[in-house]
């Protein structure tokens, strides 16, 4: 376990696929609303989909979730999802961008592309977190994310509905923390606090 004690963290990054409804319902909705830092989502979804997830997602968590927009500076305590058929990536200026760049993984938006681009800016002070999905999107943003000195933080593969992604990341580095999707709330806070 990596201890984090004195470690400022300054953003959240989150990948998900198959099951990602029900995970991002219970991880988000676990969070309160003053949370302190922003959070970013790719959750991998039809590429006709409209915003309805962010909307369900706002009515049930504390925490404000909204569809990312490009070029805005993301701000404590909201969490952005990327939209269909974009990559969302974070600029150095902490602002969203956007990408129409072939799929990643079989996928826009790619887990990869948004930890990958996260990493370069927030380095030790980043979060990641991988949930339930098929296939290995994030696997290799994971270990960016940790060569980075980022804290990387996977759901443990016999909880998650799909245990491939988890899977594909745990084969490809070592991860600070596996645990179960109802302990991840509280261990966001924990790290966030300083307490572990």
């Amino acid at each position: 376990m990596q201890r984090n004690s004195g470690k400022t963290f300054k953003a959240i990054v989150i990948g998900v696929s198959t099951g990602g409804v029900t995970a991002l319902k219970k991880l988000l909705g676990g969070l309160p609303t003053d949370f302190p830092l922003p959070i970013l989502v790719v959750s991998h979804i039809s590429p006709d989909s409209d915003d309805g997830l962010a909307v369900l997602l706002d009515t049930l968590c504390s925490i404000h979730v909204k569809e990312a927009n490009e070029g805005e500076l993301i701000m404590p305590g909201t969490v952005y999802l990327a939209p269909a058929n974009y990559h969302l990536l974070l600029e150095r200026d902490s602002t969203i961008a956007f990408s129409i760049d072939s799929p990643v993984n079989f996928a826009r938006p790619s887990v990869d592309v948004l930890f990958e681009s996260a990493a370069d800016v927030y380095n030790k002070t980043l979060i990641g977190i991988l949930l339930t999905g098929a296939g290995n999107d994030g696997s290799k943003g994971m270990l960016k994310i940790k060569n980075r000195g980022g804290t990387v933080i996977v759901q443990d593969p016999v909880d998650a509905e799909m245990d491939s992604m988890p899977k594909s990341a745990l084969q490809l580095l070592k991860a600070d923390y596996v645990v179960c999707l109802k302990n991840i709330p509280e261990l966001l806070h924990n790290i966030v606090e300083g307490k572990l």
